[in-house]
């Protein structure tokens, strides 16, 4: 996927008291070392040191190609879902500025959005969570050093300023948490697919007024379910988003006017095309941070596909006393919040507090696209696969939130669909939403797939009215039936 746009850019606990353990043995200098300041790397770090552990975390950012460099707190914090989600929000209130006219708020044209002004607000919260990151862990005392860290043997860590100093950590557990970075195309026919950063990031620059395109060479969001994904990216196209499918670029060339000259390939035709752009984004995926860990030097098993790691039900690597998770692992959601609950819960096993593993199920998630799209649980395909189609039952249906009426706001892309087990009590499968705030209404019913849910629970529960969420609770007409499964009322 290549996005391309025109435009100015521009204690153990005891009666309520905490009673800290210290496992040190005087062998080692820290319990637990932690290679990764970023989300799921700070969370361990400090959930460890609650526990009376000596802990030290080492961080440090290699510049992009462009030389761009960040502060601690890692991708989600300086270049992934908080910034994301900001402009994101940039762009949804020119929408809602859009609407405001005919709610009666008079607005005076022409309407304009200025780059330097939204990036310098989002800038500012970045660094303020990162100045954040830094006195949490001098507050819970954890040690933070600037360095690349990689390791020496299975107790031991060598850590690098940028100025060559060296210094050597020893502990008694070392975990791994490095994530990954953006993989830039080597070869640009190796593009395919878009991943839910890339039309995120095209939605938001659409919706600040920019001339976007992105070039698809097979389907949107691989991996969610595709029926979501095909109103995803319809009402993207309503909204203004060019899409040019089931294409392959073939070369990008700087003209001497400053612009890009994008070649490109479309595979249904098998005509060779091009235009020109300001910027070219290559949202194409991420690749994991091993090759400078000197994993191979202790034996630390990678997935030689992937170059992610390999680790256990517990995080375990292959080698005693190094463990790894977030994005660097393999199998494992590239979300922020897996990461920092598997950190937490690492960090209380190692600390001898608790045995519970990190369960990776029904874990919800939501694409910030201009129509956002929400999901926990299972695809459609994925609950055909695993159960069968005559298995389950699909409860769907159209709706218009009540914010889009009086803004004459088309909501043909608004829809709910729940998966449940056909029989029985119909536990639910997986549940999928498109509409505003996809986000929130998700993360609610979220809570429910640990209980256990069923369609029965579903009817059960008084809806709060009205609310886009409140249809969820009303479905009733079902795929199977036939029937036309579009809201017309109360």
């Amino acid at each position: 996927m290549a996005a391309l746009c025109r435009g100015r850019h521009r204690w153990k606990k005891i009666n309520s008291l905490h009673i800290f353990t210290r496992s040190l043995t005087g062998k080692y200098e820290y319990d637990l070392v932690v290679i990764g300041g970023g989300s799921g790397g700070l969370a361990c770090s400090k959930e460890a040191a609650q526990l009376g552990q000596k802990v030290a975390v080492l961080d440090y950012v290699e510049p992009s190609v462009k030389g761009t460099k960040w502060g601690l707190g890692g991708t989600c914090v300086n270049v992934g879902c908080i910034p994301k989600k900001l402009m994101h929000q940039a762009a949804l209130l020119g929408t809602a500025v859009k609407d405001a006219k005919k709610y009666g708020w008079q607005i005076s044209e022409p309407v304009s959005h200025d780059w330097a002004t939204m990036a310098e607000g989002v800038q500012n919260h970045v660094r303020s969570l990162n100045w954040g990151h830094r006195v949490q862990l001098q507050d819970k005392k954890v040690k933070y050093l600037n360095m690349k860290g990689s390791l020496v043997d299975e107790h031991t860590v060598k850590g690098l300023t940028k100025a060559g100093k060296e210094m050597i950590l020893t502990a008694k557990n070392i975990v791994i948490a490095t994530g990954g970075r953006p993989k830039y195309p080597t070869h640009v026919r190796m593009i395919s697919g878009i991943i839910y950063v890339a039309l995120e990031c095209a939605g938001f620059l659409t919706g600040i007024g920019l001339d976007t395109t992105v070039m698809v060479r097979s389907i949107a969001l691989r991996g969610f379910d595709q029926q979501m994904a095909g109103l995803v990216t319809d009402y993207m196209e309503a909204y203004g988003t060019k899409f040019a499918w089931k294409c392959v670029p073939r070369s990008v060339d700087k003209l001497s006017s400053g612009a890009l000259q994008v070649t490109w390939m479309d595979t249904q035709t098998g005509k060779e095309q091009k235009d020109t752009y300001d910027s070219v984004l290559w949202a194409v995926g991420r690749a994991p941070e091993t090759k400078a860990l000197g994993l191979d030097k202790v034996g630390v098993q990678l997935n030689n596909e992937t170059g992610k790691i390999v680790v256990g039900a517990d995080e375990s690597t292959s080698v005693p006393n190094i463990y790894a998770f977030g994005d660097i692992s393999e199998g494992r959601p590239e979300l922020t919040p897996t990461a920092i609950k598997a950190g937490k819960l690492l960090a209380r096993r190692l600390a001898g507090q608790s045995a519970e593993l990190m369960n990776y199920d029904n874990v919800p998630t939501t694409v910030f696209t201009p129509l956002e799209y929400g999901c926990v649980g299972l695809s459609e395909e994925e609950a055909e696969r695993r159960h069968g189609t005559d298995a389950i039952e699909v409860y769907h249906a159209f709706y218009k939130p009540l914010e889009f009426t009086v803004a004459e706001r088309d909501a043909s892309q608004c829809y709910i669909k729940v998966v449940c087990e056909r029989r029985g009590d119909q536990k639910i499968l997986g549940l999928h939403f498109t509409g505003p705030n996809a986000g929130e209404v998700t993360q609610g019913f979220a809570m429910s797939f640990q209980c256990g849910a069923t369609y029965s629970h579903l009817l059960q529960t008084v809806g709060i009215h009205p609310t886009c969420a409140e249809e969820l609770i009303k479905l009733n007409i079902t795929k199977r039936s036939g029937l036309d499964a579009t809201v017309t009322g109360c």
